[in-house]
Order: C-alpha cells, then sequence, then structure tokens
C-alpha cells in the first residue's frame, strides 16, 4: 500500500478534519499497527509507517453525543441571569503529541490564565428598537477538569434582560492548535432549564484563522423559520462550506467543493501509474470533495469447492448485488460484433435442457422464472485485451447461469468465458459444465476461479466503492454547501456521513490510487477505477438505489402491493433481500415520521430554498456527468422527499454493511473468493506447454490461476482491517441525536423506529435456526448476519453503522 505523490490534487487536506462530519484524529490500531500487517505493505519511503498512523486515526477515534437539552431558550424575564457554560472538548493522541511542540508553552500559559476559548452568545432574535442583531455575550472559557481524554472548560456569563432566546453559540480557540468541541451545556435558567449545543466538530486556531466558529443550539428550523437573530449567521455558515471554488485548502477551512478523480495517478513518478481522470465525457464519474492541491507537472488523459456454496453465496455472500432473472433467451452481447466477436452466447437451449435433466424445457423454465445469471460479459469485454498487456493477470468477459431448484437453492449450469479477437487470432469462447470425468472437473473448478475474480472486482470496485463510497461523497459535499447545520434534514443525514469523506480520502491515497492494494490484487489491475467509471457510466441510477426498485429491476422481485413489504420475491430464500427489505421498511417509516413533522404542509418542501439548492447540487455538481439524465427524482412533496431520503440512508448503512462487513469471512480465505486470476484457461490454446502441465498437474495449474503468496496476504490483511467495527461505532437505530431528542414527536418516532431494529435482530436469529432456509441454514453454512443491527467491536459479521465509517 503506497503513498503517492497526488497526480493532481491531494486527495483531503487537513482541513476536512475541521469538519463536522469528520471524526477526532485518533489513537491506536492493534491490527494496522501489527508486524503482520506492516511486513505485508510494499515497502517504499515511510509508507508503512503513514498508512497504520492514517489507519490508526480512523478506526481508533470517539465521539459522545452531545447532552439532551430540555429547552433551548431563556425565559424571558425582566432581570438578569447568570449562567454556566461548560464546553467538553475531546482530547486525542494529536493533542498529546502536540505537546511537544513549539507553542505548547504559550498554549499552558492560555489554560493557566483562563482563555481558552472565547464564547459569545447569539440571540436568536433581533433587537425590536433597531431592528439589528443584539450585541453578543461574550466570556472566556477556563479549564476545570480532565478525565481520561475527555477535559472540560467553564465560563460564567451575565445575560441581560430582555436578551431573549440564544440562538447560537460563536466559539474562538485561542489555542495555537485545533481542538475537537463535544458539545457546549448552558445551564443556571430558570426553572432548571438549560440550552445544549452539539458541535462535534474540529475548530481551528485563531492563530489560523481569525473566522470564528458558529455552533447552533440543538433547535432544527426550515430555512422560512430561522429566527430573525441567527438568520444571517445561518447563510454565512454555508457560504463559508460553499467557498469559491478557487485556490487551495488551508488546515483551517471547512470548505465542501466538488472535483474530479484525479488525484489518484502519480506520472511525475513513473509514466506507467499515470491514470485517467474520472469525471466527464470519458470516463463519467461522481464528484470528490476539492482540496485544491496544485497539479502535477504530467497530465493524465473447502466450501469453495462445492457448487451448492458458489451458488448460494450469490444470494447469501459477499455479493447479493448482481445476480439476475434471465428474461430474453438465447443470451446475447450488445457489443459491436465487427469489434468483439460473433453476439450469441454458446450456451444453447440443448446444453441447458441436458443440465437440468429433463426437469423442464428452456422455455418452461423462463416462463416459471427458474433461470438466473451472472452477466459480467459486456462490461469486461471491452477491457480484455488491455488487461491482459499487464504482467501477472488476465481476464475473460463471463457469463454464469444458473437454475432454481424446488428447495429454493440454485444450481449451476454453465460458465461461459470469452476473449475478444486479438492481432490475428479470433474471438475465442468456450461453455463449461460441471461434469464428473477428471479433466472436466478440474476445467470446471478453474472457470469458477475466473467468475470468483470477476465477481470479487466487481463488488469490490462498484458494488462497495462506486455504490456506497463513491456516490455518497457529493449527498455530503452538498449537505454542507447548501443546508445549515441547524435544518433537521441536515441533522437526518449527518449521522450518516460520519468519516466517510476521510475514509473516502484515505481509499484514493492508498487503495485505489495507481499501484495501490486494488491495481496490485484484483483482476482488472491499472483499469480497476476505469472500469467502474464504465459501470458508472452504463449502469448507475440513484432511482435504482433504492433496495425495492434494486430488486425489480434485477428481476429479483415484483411488484405487490398485497405482498408484506409491496415486492414480492422472486427466490423466496434470498438471505439478502429477506432482511434487508425489513430494515428498508423501517428506515423508511422512520424518516416519514421526520419529514411529516417538519413539514405538515407539502408545499413547505418545494418552497424550502436550503432543502432545493441542496438536491440541486447533488445532481448538477456532484453528479454532473448524469445531470441531465431523466430518472433523477424531483422534490415536490414530502413522499418525493421521503423516499429520496430514505434511499440515501439505506446505501450508506444497510447496502454498505451488507457488502462490507463479510469481507474477512467470506474472503479472507481466497481459495473462496479469488481477486485476481493470474493465467489463462488451459483450453484457450491447447498447444502450449501450459496445457500439457494442466493435464499432468491440475492442481498446480489451479494454484497458478490463484492470488499469488503475497497478495493474498495482502488481501486477507486489509479485509480483516475493512471488516472491523470500532469501539465507537454507530449504529443505525441505536443512539439519539440531542436535536431528536429535543422534539417529544421526534424523539418517540425514534423509539418506535429503535424498536423496529430490535425486532429485526431477532427475526434474524429465528430465521437462522429455521432448516427449512437452505440458503443460510445448513451444515457448514455461514448463518446470514450481515444486516443484523447492532453488533459488539471486532470482526462479527454484522451490525448495521450508520455511515461509511471504513
Amino acid at each position: 500500500m503506497m503513498m503517492m505523490k497526488p497526480q493532481l490534487q491531494k486527495p483531503l487536506s487537513s482541513s476536512a478534519r475541521s469538519s463536522p462530519l469528520l471524526p477526532p484524529k485518533p489513537g491506536s490500531s492493534a491490527i494496522l499497527s501489527s508486524p503482520f500487517f506492516l511486513n505485508i505493505l510494499p515497502a517504499r519511503g515511510h509508507t508503512k509507517h503513514y498508512l497504520s498512523k492514517k489507519y490508526n486515526r480512523i478506526r481508533a477515534s470517539s465521539e459522545v453525543k452531545a447532552a439532551t437539552a430540555t429547552n433551548t431558550g431563556v425565559d424571558k424575564t425582566d432581570t438578569a441571569v447568570t449562567v454556566k457554560a461548560v464546553v467538553t472538548v475531546q482530547e486525542t493522541a494529536a493533542n498529546i503529541l502536540s505537546t511537544l511542540s513549539l507553542t505548547a508553552p504559550l498554549d499552558t500559559l492560555t489554560d493557566f490564565a483562563g482563555k481558552t476559548f472565547l464564547l459569545e452568545l447569539v440571540s436568536a432574535q433581533l433587537d425590536p428598537r433597531t431592528g439589528l442583531e443584539k450585541e453578543t455575550i461574550k466570556g472566556y472559557a477556563h479549564k476545570v477538569n480532565q478525565k481520561e481524554t475527555i477535559v472540560t472548560y467553564e465560563s460564567v456569563l451575565t445575560i441581560p434582560a430582555g436578551f431573549g432566546d440564544i440562538g447560537a453559540v460563536q466559539v474562538e480557540n485561542e489555542h495555537h492548535k485545533e481542538a475537537y468541541i463535544k458539545s457546549i451545556e448552558i445551564t443556571g435558567f430558570p426553572n432548571a432549564t438549560s440550552v445544549s449545543v452539539p458541535c462535534n466538530s474540529w475548530t481551528h486556531s485563531k492563530y489560523d484563522n481569525k473566522q470564528k466558529r458558529i455552533f447552533f443550539t440543538n433547535k432544527s428550523y426550515l430555512p422560512s423559520e430561522t429566527p430573525s437573530g441567527i438568520k444571517r449567521l445561518r447563510e454565512e455558515e454555508l457560504q463559508l462550506k460553499r467557498g469559491n471554488g478557487e485556490g487551495e485548502r488551508k488546515a483551517s477551512e471547512r470548505i465542501y467543493d466538488y472535483d474530479t478523480y484525479n488525484d489518484l495517478g502519480d506520472p511525475d513518478s513513473k509514466d506507467e501509474l499515470a491514470r485517467p481522470v474520472l469525471g466527464g465525457k470519458d470516463h463519467p464519474y461522481p464528484r470528490r470533495c476539492r482540496t485544491g492541491r496544485p497539479r502535477t507537472k504530467k497530465g493524465d488523459k473447502f466450501s469453495w469447492f462445492r457448487d451448492e456454496e458458489f451458488s448460494r453465496q450469490t444470494l447469501a455472500g459477499l455479493n447479493p448485488y448482481s445476480i439476475e432473472l434471465v428474461t430474453e433467451w438465447p443470451l446475447k452481447s450488445k457489443l459491436d460484433p465487427e469489434i468483439y466477436g460473433p453476439a450469441k452466447s454458446l450456451i444453447t437451449t440443448e446444453l441447458v435442457e441436458k443440465e437440468i435433466r429433463g426437469f423442464m424445457t428452456v422455455n418452461e423454465a423462463l416462463k416459471r422464472k427458474k433461470l438466473f445469471i451472472l452477466d459480467y460479459h459486456d462490461l469486461l469485454m471491452p477491457y480484455v485485451n488491455k488487461v491482459r498487456e499487464v504482467e501477472g493477470t488476465t481476464l475473460y468477459g463471463s457469463r454464469t447461469l444458473f437454475f432454481l431448484n424446488e428447495n429454493g437453492t440454485l444450481r449451476p449450469v454453465a460458465i461461459e468465458l470469452t476473449r475478444p479477437p486479438i492481432g490475428d487470432k479470433p474471438q475465442w469462447k468456450e461453455v463449461f459444465t460441471p461434469t464428473w470425468d477428471a479433466t472436466g472437473c478440474w476445467l470446471w473448478r478453474l472457470a469458477k476461479a475466473h467468475v470468483c475474480a470477476h465477481d470479487s472486482g466487481y463488488h469490490q470496485l462498484v458494488i462497495h466503492w462506486l455504490r456506497t463510497h463513491c456516490c455518497t461523497e457529493p449527498y455530503i459535499i452538498a449537505a454542507n454547501r447548501q443546508l445549515s447545520a441547524m435544518h433537521p434534514i441536515y441533522r437526518l443525514l449527518h449521522p450518516h456521513f460520519r468519516y466517510t469523506m476521510e475514509i473516502n480520502a484515505l481509499a484514493r491515497e492508498s487503495l485505489i490510487n495507481a499501484g495501490g492494494i486494488i491495481e496490485a490484487c484484483f483482476s482488472p489491475a491499472k483499469y480497476s477505477i476505469e472500469l467502474s467509471s464504465a459501470a458508472y457510466d452504463q449502469l448507475w441510477r440513484f432511482d435504482m438505489e433504492a433496495l425495492p426498485s434494486d430488486l425489480i429491476r434485477r428481476g429479483m422481485a415484483v411488484e405487490d402491493p398485497t405482498a408484506e413489504h409491496g415486492v414480492r420475491l422472486t427466490i423466496e430464500d434470498y438471505p439478502f433481500a429477506n432482511d434487508g427489505l425489513i430494515l428498508w421498511d423501517a428506515i423508511k417509516e422512520w424518516v416519514g415520521d421526520y419529514v411529516n413533522h417538519y413539514y405538515p404542509d407539502p408545499t413547505l418542501v418545494e418552497s424550502d430554498n436550503e432543502l432545493q439548492a441542496w438536491w440541486t447540487d447533488v445532481r448538477t455538481k456532484g453528479h454532473a456527468d448524469k445531470k441531465d439524465e431523466p430518472w433523477w427524482p424531483v422534490l415536490k412533496t414530502p413522499e418525493d422527499l421521503i423516499h429520496t431520503l430514505t434511499t440515501i440512508i439505506w446505501v450508506t448503512a444497510g447496502h454498505h454493511a451488507a457488502v462490507n462487513f463479510g469481507q474477512y469471512m467470506y474472503a479472507g480465505y481466497f481459495p473462496n473468493r479469488p481477486t485476481i486470476a493470474r493465467s489463462n484457461m488451459p483450453t484457450e490454446d491447447p498447444n502450449d506447454d501450459l496445457f500439457k502441465i494442466f493435464l499432468k498437474k491440475p492442481e498446480a495449474a489451479l494454484l497458478r490461476c490463484f492470488p499469488s503468496q503475497i497478495q493474498a496476504t495482502k488481501v486477507m490483511a486489509v479485509l480483516d482491517v475493512l471488516s472491523n467495527h470500532s469501539p465507537d461505532e454507530e449504529y443505525i437505530g441505536g443512539n439519539v441525536e440531542s436535536s431528536w431528542a429535543e422534539n417529544p414527536v421526534i424523539n418517540a418516532a425514534f423509539e418506535r423506529f429503535n424498536g423496529n431494529l430490535k425486532k429485526l435482530e431477532g427475526i434474524i436469529d429465528e430465521r437462522n435456526t429455521n432448516m427449512k432456509l437452505k440458503n443460510r441454514v445448513g451444515a457448514g453454512v455461514v448463518p446470514y448476519e450481515l444486516l443484523k443491527p447492532f453488533s459488539e467491536s471486532g470482526v462479527t459479521g454484522k451490525g448495521v453503522p450508520n455511515s461509511i465509517s471504513i
């Protein structure tokens, strides 16, 4: 895992740490700092130390919720009131190390003098006499206590009569280093009420940036309902986060701007590390967050053996998103035959009817929805010849056909591997089937290894990276640019964006970058991310990211108003869909309760200027290459908004959990899910020496096709990290946000949401003991728990975090 010089821009400046969406800079991770993990990484300068440190920051952070407020206003009396403001700060490893800096003695004096943070209380109302904003109430906070990593500071302030409700607190950090402020709690009002201000954000030093940080109280407002005294601050805060689209980002800034993926290559280092820019006409792609880094000098234009387990994992494994119903026969490519050769598949009616042994004809099987397919033919074919030019890997276009048995399990029928014309050689394709003779049996195993490598690459590059990490980043950037921190929709989405920006930046530096882990260990090699661009261009649609829509698109479900979830599954025992639909419905009910509370009048959705600006930003800037597509939802009604928000939350929570946290369990043992196929099928050119070796030692041919030892070790170590839940993980429906608890209606809705998720836990446990469900229960079968909402820390194979946090 190499630390590369950015091709065009540094993936994420330290400015992103100032964002309320990003984590504290944390401590350590036993996994990544272990000698085993570090020793398997490619040695290049200080890469090992750097990556370990970066991952440590992700894995060991801690973010505690602000206290729940019972009131956000000041009792309106004619007398002044003295209150106490308590600032809670998270001390991190970075803070501790900074005590060795040259400015540390100055900061110690600042603490001693009792002037660590300057607080300014802002009234929510304008002065009725002048129509101007009221003068802020200022006071310094001094350090009063430290318990392990939690430090508290206090300030006593006198609020004059007639000041009104507190709408926000402005903070100036007097230290020379940034501080992670968790919350500000203001107490001492009449009737024992309090004001809670959730922060959960890095706050820059005044020596780096004179602009004071603005934190709003936990009361949410639509733009039109914003109290007059903080309306200007709401607008200014959003403008600051949008920036002007120019210049290099500084560590003290909190700017969310869009850019193409122009930072993966490193052509200044080596020509072979040049990679195309993703985003634009040639390679459409979602946008990432721009950092303003200067451009580089060069441009860029044992159960794995069993067929039943191979089939089962398409429904209850790492990638349950690719299996599709066969609806057209015969199978045929849509690619240009002049370039790629004959379009018609060699998986014929006669071959299929022979393999299903007279159960039914192909026409009957199609009518009864019995034939299913993993179809990677058209997506991979344009890359086959290019990939084959890279040493140590190979590629085919592939189709894998399955038959649905009467007991609800799938049985593989045939695998077709295709290579387009190359040089003076015509197209090559061959169909492999399960068989009893020795040669055919080993060829079948080799064909399965190639398909598994295709599925592994598609899962990691498209289903996992593209559809969750990558496509979510524009939602986050747009939310920070267009939605005030006090907007109720911002506060609904905020927990679902936690850590995503930083983990994406880390992936661009060390996983999907030129020469990184993905390129070194997956079949598409240096074309890996370019392949995900092709998938985005051809396949990604926001309206198909909702779970029910995705199932219907793939023919795995049909609309049915009488069914429990409004859809009827084509395969009844489909563990991912069975559990996922319950989670989808629970999220939709919670989002519906939340949205309907804040938008009781349907016209409020269309008239909410911040909300509309956010969705416009997502469509026209974040996903600029698809901005003119007709399928984008339009936010006119609460129902439109509910479905859109449910889709986003499902992607960040359910979708990501289903395809991420089982990685070590399913793919840590590489023969089950090899990430790369290194050698061609022996029958592609039976005259060469490989075919003779295959006949003599078929097991050696299989091992040569599998990943190398170093590739398998690298992948195993990375998957172990990616499958880990950190001790501070925040699970969906687990802890109520303070801004939700402040509102009795929202709090009650969240309690209902939490109860539904606990029911789902019980349902999944019950299903995993039902012997009739053969795709999730049986001898040697791993129980399907990936969508169980809650989990302990570590590699557990279950747990649905709020966000894409790893």
